[in-house]
């Protein structure tokens, strides 16, 4: 019989990590707990990426939280994903925004919002915010009083 984790392709397998950006690794599963509304909450201390001008390496915890609704992304997938902008050229702002929507092409969530606490460069910290509430839901309405009241 099969079971709805059969279809991940990576969980308990020899780990091939990509060397560019990589959306194609990300893998789904069926959330179990349909039925109910909840957060999942990533945290990814270990970000990388490099400045698309400079070459030079930026670091970030990004911290993706969502409320599922069908699907759910799994979690190894999304740890090879991310390793997948360690050797990828684009702005803190670009990252957070292009994780945001691979994860929201993906998984189709209620909500999500995704942050990148980058260490300082130059003096300088850069924490990008994004979010996303399903059109014409109660989550369309809660990621605008978010946004308007994040700090």
């Amino acid at each position: 019989m099969n079971k709805p984790e059969d279809s991940l392709t990576l969980l308990g397998k020899k780990t091939e990590y990509k060397q560019d950006y990589a959306p194609e690794v990300l893998e789904a599963f069926i959330n179990k707990h349909q039925d109910n509304d909840y957060w999942v909450k990533f945290n990814c201390p270990e970000f990388t990426s490099l400045c698309p001008i400079t070459g030079q390496p930026d670091f970030a915890t990004i911290v993706i939280s969502y409320i599922p609704d069908v699907k759910m992304v799994e979690s190894k997938s999304l740890k090879l994903y991310l390793f997948s902008f360690r050797n990828h050229g684009a702005f803190h702002e670009d990252c957070v925004n292009i994780i945001m929507k691979d994860l929201i092409k993906l998984m189709d969530p209620k909500y999500i919002e995704v942050t990148g606490l980058f260490t300082a460069r130059g003096g300088i910290s850069i924490h990008p915010y994004s979010n996303y509430g399903r059109k014409d839901t109660e989550f369309e309405k809660m990621a605008k009083e978010r946004m308007l009241r994040h700090e």
